[in-house]
């Protein structure tokens, strides 16, 4: 199935029921046994890993939470690339994304009230590489920044509840 197959697809789902564009996702954490800071992970069928580095107390077994949101980050743009891409029909040899973020662990430790535990600057660098014009390609970056999910998390608070179970 072509990405406009799907693209196709979702917008008939959606044409005859606008309940079929809301969907859900669920991520399931639980601390490894006898383990401070490797976490296992579950979404849907899949499993991963997350840890930290040795410097902040884990075992560098994985990567550490910041960096798989800046994996989240880039890996969102490249599949959002491919999927405007096709959309426009605008040639895309290959979409190559990396993702730079600065953290101050003054936050995160609670060592200061004045900063963020979050980034301060995370920064997207896109290299495409193919047939279309430079300008095709920056209408392209447009539509991708203006439509891709994880960047529109980085870019704007989302309502976001805690509670203990």
């Amino acid at each position: 199935m072509s990405l406009i197959d799907v693209i196709e697809g979702t917008r008939e789902a959606i044409d005859k029921d606008l309940h079929n564009a809301a969907v859900s996702f669920r991520v399931t954490n639980a601390l490894a046994p006898g383990t401070a800071t490797v976490v296992e992970v579950k979404v849907r069928d899949k499993t991963f890993t997350v840890d930290e580095p040795g410097a902040l107390g884990g075992t560098d077994t994985a990567a550490n939470p910041v960096e798989y949101a800046l994996a989240a980050l880039g890996s969102c743009q490249v599949i959002t690339y491919q999927f405007w891409a096709a959309k426009r029909g605008i040639p895309l040899g290959s979409v190559r994304v990396t993702v730079d973020g600065d953290l101050d662990l003054h936050g995160f430790f609670g060592f200061s009230l004045n900063a963020r535990p979050g980034f301060g600057d995370v920064r997207v660098s896109v290299e495409l590489d193919g047939p279309a014009t430079r300008e095709q390609y920056e209408q392209l970056r447009r539509e991708v920044d203006e439509h891709c999910p994880v960047l529109d998390l980085f870019r704007h608070e989302t309502p976001v509840s805690t509670r203990l179970t």
